[in-house]
C-alpha cells in the first residue's frame, strides 16, 4: 500500500497504514520523512497489537526529479472572484481550497490540477530528500525497505544513491526500483536496459532487487484505463527484465485482478505483487474526512474503522488469494 511519496497527511497515514495492515497488506510504502515514518509506526503499531498484522515499512527516495517527489504551489489572491475552481474539483486529496490555495501537508504531487486552472496560475515545486544526509536520515527511520524511483538515462545517479544507502549499514529486506516508459520516450527494450543496469549496481552492493513497473504513475483512482496501462507495461517486460520480482504499479486499481484473470493462469504468467497507491487512498477518503469532522480517527471510531477494513479488504483479499 502506497501512502504516497509526498503525502504528509500524518492523521491519514496513520489511519491508512492501520486499516490496510488489518487487510493483510505486506508492506507500506511512505514519504522518507520523520514524521510521516512516525506516524506510519503509530498506526501499523495499532493494528499489529489487534490484529497480529505486521507489513513492512518501505520509504521511497529519488535519484532525480520525479512526479513522484513534487507539490502543487499558487496564491489564491491572484484568483479571480468569479473562477470556477476546477482545481478544486479535480484534486483527489481535497488539498485545495479557495481561502489557502494547497495545503502542502495533503498535496501528493499527483498534477492533476495544473492543466485544470483556466489561469494557469498552478505550478509545481520539487520535494524530495536529496543525497545529501540519505545515509544519516536513514539510519534515523531505519526502516524495513526502501525504494528508489528511477528513470532512463540515470543510472551514474542511482549508483550514487545505491553508495548512499550502502553507507548507512541498515539491514534492508529488499530495494525496490519504480521505474516506467511514460514520459520518458522509451521502448520496452530500453526500459529493459536500463533495469539490467540498475541490477548489476544492486548486485555488486549486494542488494536484493524488488522491481516496480510504473505504468501509469498515480493514476489508479482514474479509470480502468490505467489498470490496463500498468498490466501491459508488466506483459512487455517479464521475459526481458533481469531477475527479482515484477510488481505492478502505477495505475493498479479494483479491475487490475480481473484484466488478470483474461491471461493466462500458470505462475510463469503472473506477477508477483502488486501496489496500490491511489485506489487504495480514495476508497478510504470519505470515512478519513468523515472521521475528520468527527474530530476522531479511524482508529478510534469503531463504526468507521470496521467499514474501512471492509473496503480494504475488498481490494486486498483478491490478491492475497491469488499470489
Amino acid at each position: 500500500m502506497i501512502c504516497g511519496a509526498s503525502n504528509q497527511d500524518l492523521a491519514s497515514i496513520s489511519d491508512l497504514c492501520a486499516v490496510y495492515a488489518a487487510a493483510g497488506v505486506h508492506c507500506v510504502d511512505v514519504a522518507a520523512d520523520a514524521a510521516v515514518v512516525h506516524a506510519a509506526r503509530l498506526g501499523l503499531n495499532w493494528a499489529r497489537q489487534r490484529t497480529g498484522s505486521s507489513p513492512w515499512l518501505m520509504v521511497s527516495v529519488s535519484d532525480g526529479s520525479d512526479v513522484h517527489f513534487r507539490k502543487a504551489v499558487f496564491d489564491p489572491a491572484l484568483c479571480p472572484p468569479d473562477c470556477p475552481r476546477p482545481c478544486e474539483r479535480v484534486c483527489p486529496a481535497g488539498a485545495i481550497t479557495a481561502d489557502r490555495g494547497v495545503e502542502a501537508s495533503v498535496c501528493y504531487g499527483c498534477g492533476r490540477c495544473l492543466p485544470a486552472c483556466p489561469q494557469q496560475l498552478i505550478h509545481a515545486e520539487e520535494h524530495q530528500v536529496g543525497l545529501e544526509g540519505l545515509s544519516q536520515l536513514l539510519q534515523e527511520l531505519q526502516p524495513d525497505a526502501l525504494e528508489i524511483h528511477t528513470a532512463p538515462e540515470r543510472s551514474a545517479a542511482f549508483e550514487r544513491t545505491l553508495l548512499a544507502v550502502a553507507a548507512s549499514r541498515v539491514p534492508l529486506r529488499r530495494l525496490a526500483v519504480s521505474c516506467g516508459m511514460e514520459g520518458h520516450g522509451v521502448t520496452p527494450a530500453v526500459l529493459a536496459r536500463e533495469l539490467w543496469h540498475r541490477h548489476g549496481a544492486l548486485r555488486r552492493q549486494g542488494m536484493r532487487p524488488l522491481w516496480q513497473l510504473d505504468g501509469r504513475p498515480m493514476s489508479g483512482d482514474v479509470g480502468a484505463g490505467t489498470a490496463r496501462a500498468a498490466l501491459r507495461l508488466w506483459q512487455q517486460l517479464r521475459t526481458i527484465a533481469p531477475p527479482g520480482p515484477l510488481q505492478l504499479a502505477g495505475g493498479t486499481n479494483d479491475v487490475t485482478i480481473s484484466l488478470l484473470q483474461t491471461l493466462d493462469s500458470s505462475s510463469e504468467a503472473r506477477p508477483s505483487g502488486v501496489a496500490f497507491g491511489g485506489m487504495a487512498r480514495a476508497l478510504l477518503q470519505p470515512l478519513l474526512l468523515e472521521a475528520e469532522s468527527r474530530q476522531t480517527s479511524l482508529r478510534d471510531w469503531p463504526t468507521g474503522w470496521e467499514e474501512a477494513v471492509t473496503l480494504a479488504r475488498s481490494l486486498v483479499a483478491p490478491w492475497l488469494q491469488r499470489l
